[in-house]
């Protein structure tokens, strides 16, 4: 790859595989890609960028969980892919295990749904249906209460991502379901 490169979706898909292989992951990848493209079109931004900075933005995780988001530069700088993708994918991780603050739209979005999709995708394994095709935001919010639900969720990170984004959380949770309904076989939801 060229050096600055935006990757198209499928140099996106190949680079992931190179680092990863678990089947969760993968879901989740795809779930914060479908997420950041449906983002992109609310707001006028280019999907296909946004997309690929969804799916790449956990590229690390599965070899390097303990410094996720911290090497994911020398890996992405290494293939040449533009540092405004490697930014956005650090930014993600602001307060968690990084300090790269969120300053653009993408990266505000990249911090606000990330761990939103995870916590969607938990409200509606526990439905009836197992899927998010009849997940409403009212369900996401009687289990947003309920503290030892998702308990790993980072309820405070989506709180503050809303609000950077000058966005009601209900708002977020509301195109978040709808973007994951877009991928919902794929994403086994």
């Amino acid at each position: 790859m060229e050096e600055g490169m935006i990757p198209t979706r499928e140099q996106a898909e190949s680079l992931w595989r190179t680092y990863n292989d678990d089947a969760a992951l993968w879901r989740h990848a795809l779930a914060v890609e479908a997420t950041m493209r449906h983002f992109a079109g609310l707001f006028g931004e280019d999907p296909d960028l946004w997309g690929v900075v969804g799916l790449l933005h956990d590229i690390d995780y599965q070899r390097y969980p303990d410094q996720h988001c911290k090497v994911v530069r020398g890996l992405l700088q290494k293939e040449g892919i533009d540092e405004l993708i490697i930014r956005a994918i650090e930014s993600h991780g602001w307060g968690i295990c990084t300090d790269v603050e969120p300053q653009s739209l993408l990266e505000k979005t990249l911090y606000a749904v990330d761990e939103l999709t995870g916590f969607v995708a938990a409200c509606a394994l526990v439905r009836p249906s197992r899927s998010v095709m009849d997940l409403e935001v009212s369900s996401v919010k009687k289990k947003w209460k309920t503290t030892a639900f998702a308990a790993g969720v980072n309820r405070q990170v989506i709180e503050k991502g809303a609000e950077r984004l000058g966005m009601p959380l209900d708002q977020l949770i509301q195109e978040t379901i709808l973007a994951m309904r877009k991928v919902a076989p794929a994403i086994g939801l």
